[in-house]
């Protein structure tokens, strides 16, 4: 065999192993886009350095709905209640969001005593308490800004 022949049938191989690679890898970011990632996920605890003082809440100042104020479903109100508020673009979701930008199971708004939360489900763009990136579950405290893609959320008294 000449030995161009052979670097040319090299190379030939070689670009299809990695067009092919990177085929697998596109359908494996839209697989975990579309059904969620199958990896297990741990729950997390918000670290707590000192405990929380025993102060009566006060009832007025809860918040009662989940508001949209910017984005395309703005105005829209979700009334809170004891279950948790899935958000995404999900048929299923709680709230459903026609954001490109938000992955089908973005994130999720849950109580814990008395407190809500909000905990980012593995999206591929994030989700954003304010300004900062939410890691894990993390307080929401009424009219702080939630943004998850182009939409941003509010809770309300």
């Amino acid at each position: 065999m000449n030995t161009p022949f052979v670097v040319v049938q090299a190379t030939r191989v070689g670009f299809l192993i990695v067009l092919w690679l990177f085929v697998f890898a596109a359908l494996r970011v839209i697989r975990a886009d579309l059904f969620g990632s199958n990896q297990p996920r741990m729950a997390t605890v918000p670290a707590r350095t000192a405990p929380r003082p025993s102060t009566p809440r006060r009832r007025g100042k809860a918040p009662h709905q989940l508001l949209v104020v910017d984005g395309a479903l703005t105005g829209t109100k979700i009334a809170l209640g004891e279950q948790p508020i899935m958000i995404g673009r999900a048929n299923d979701s709680t709230l459903v969001l026609t954001d490109d930008y938000a992955s089908s199971r973005h994130a999720r708004l849950t109580q814990r005593e008395g407190d809500w939360y909000v905990e980012d489900l593995g999206s591929t763009n994030g989700t954003y308490l304010d300004r900062a990136k939410v890691t894990g579950p993390t307080q929401v405290p009424p009219g702080v800004p939630i943004r998850i893609g182009k939409t941003v959320l509010e809770l309300r008294s």
